[in-house]
């Protein structure tokens, strides 16, 4: 029988194009000796058409013959309003784990399952591959530094009896990581202890160190001191730690959403003059309330400097910086008046959506405000451009700080605690001009394009994040 390898995401879209690259990575390499198998959640919870939209394009490309996709039964949860969103998400994700085990024997009956490399919220399929005896990894879909904190969080709840988000001085200091991280920024699972994802999160992370290996989407050079933290013990003090196999860094191509507005954007920016275009982005899902959003234009139009400007429908909630990013809005209704006019000879404002990996590409792009998302601090540090970090949720505030203080690769906004994070105009201002026009920002620049060459490098034939890939697969045989 042919053997293949079993890849288990959560059932979220930038968690599942992550598995895919990987899928990719290891088919680029090992086509000959292995297929790829996806298992998949189904259900109304989670799933949405993004998530079926990209599934059908990945099945109709080049890689379809070896890689396939095997659907789980679908599953229901209890969407009680008074449940967090997360609670909700982590029992979506258990339920449907309870079909794992009998998708993997099904698998098994055509091939020789050669392992299953899981995500962290999956976390709960690790006794099924124990019970069948399958070598089993996690695949952890942001960087080092986020691993390192994850893997001791759990030593840091038990010091700490205290939810997080009551914690409004308290400083959380992680091993390998320079600067520490305010309680209140930790992930919104973990704030909490009397919202049952708080224990999840404490089950993921307690059993990281219980797989066979963790996969990592970063390279050696980009996070040195929080891998030696992790490789010497130190994040998981009273259990051995498990290989980190650094394989990245690994990002996805653009989506195709409108060809005509793709090129009509990159087109733009090939007018314009080298390094001087700052690419405001803040992900798949991030967006922000009209007063935020005037407060950007502002800043943007005191600053003088070009722009690319990616704006989202603001939320229905005002507390919540996540939106879809497809609904149809009005640029005249969020954006001060007049400003599409007095800017349009030195920006552009997209709506929703732009192709970032191709914009972050070209010439003329010199900065780029992100919301520290781990997959597009990638994009950028292969593109060689420094950043604004402006964190929204998640991980991203741990993000913040390594890139401002570890990693030297970009300057933080000053957010506002009191109001949600706020950010207003004449910090925008401060900052762009910063990373565009001071002597930071040069040296920023410098050390963005020095990484970029490590990042390039990682991924060659001799490379650190190749060997480490090799270094994976020779153990399953």
């Amino acid at each position: 029988m042919a053997d293949t390898i079993v890849l288990f995401p959560a059932p979220l879209l930038g968690h599942i194009i992550s598995m895919v690259e990987l899928a990719k990575l290891i088919l680029h390499h090992y086509s000959h000796k292995f297929s790829i198998t996806i298992l998949l959640t189904t259900g109304s919870f989670l799933n949405t058409p993004s998530v079926t939209s990209y599934i059908h394009r990945i099945s109709q490309s080049n890689q379809a013959a070896s890689i396939s996709f095997y659907y789980l039964p679908s599953v229901s949860v209890d969407t009680t309003p008074t449940r967090s969103r997360a609670a909700m998400a982590f029992d979506f994700i258990r339920l449907s784990v309870a079909h794992a085990h009998h998708a993997l024997q099904q698998i098994s009956h055509k091939s020789t399952i050669r392992a299953l490399i899981i995500d962290l919220f999956c976390t709960s399929a690790l006794p099924i591959a124990k019970q069948l005896n399958l070598p089993i990894y996690f695949f952890y879909t942001s960087g080092a530094y986020a691993l390192a904190a994850f893997l001791y969080f759990p030593k840091i709840q038990e010091q700490i009896s205290t939810s997080f988000k009551d914690l409004n001085t308290t400083e959380l200091h992680f091993p390998g990581i320079i600067s520490p991280l305010k309680a209140t920024h930790m992930p919104e699972p973990t704030l909490d202890r009397d919202d049952p994802a708080y224990w999840d999160m404490v089950y993921f992370c307690s059993h990281l160190a219980k797989s066979d290996g963790i996969i990592v989407n970063t390279f050696e050079e980009l996070e040195p001191n929080a891998l030696k933290a992790i490789v010497d013990g130190v994040c998981v003090p009273d259990s051995p730690t498990p290989p980190v196999y650094c394989i990245g860094p690994l990002t996805a191509e653009d989506e195709d959403e409108d060809e005509n507005e793709n090129e009509y954007c990159l087109s733009w920016l090939d007018r314009q003059p080298s390094r001087s275009v700052v690419l405001l982005c803040f992900g798949s899902r991030g967006s922000f309330c009209v007063a935020q959003v005037k407060e950007i234009a502002n800043g943007l139009e005191r600053s003088g400097h070009r722009f690319l400007w990616v704006v989202k429908k603001p939320p229905q909630d005002e507390k919540s910086k996540q939106s879809d990013h497809t609904a149809e809005f009005d640029l005249d209704v969020v954006l001060p008046e007049g400003f599409l006019e007095r800017t349009k000879d030195r920006g552009m404002v997209v709506k929703s959506w732009a192709p970032q990996v191709a914009v972050l590409r070209k010439e003329s792009v010199g900065g780029f405000v992100t919301h520290c998302g781990w997959n597009s601090v990638l994009e950028a540090v292969l593109a060689g451009v420094p950043m604004l970090a402006w964190p929204l949720y998640a991980e991203q505030h741990l993000n913040r700080n390594v890139l401002v203080n570890d990693m030297k690769m970009a300057i933080g906004v000053e957010q506002r605690e009191e109001d949600g994070g706020f950010v207003n105009g004449d910090e925008v201002e401060k900052r762009v001009r910063e990373l565009m026009e001071s002597e930071q920002g040069r040296e920023l620049r410098e050390r963005s394009l020095k990484m970029r060459e490590m990042g390039l490098a990682a991924l060659g034939q001799f490379g650190s994040s190749t060997k480490a890939l090799f270094n994976l697969l020779q153990t399953l045989g």
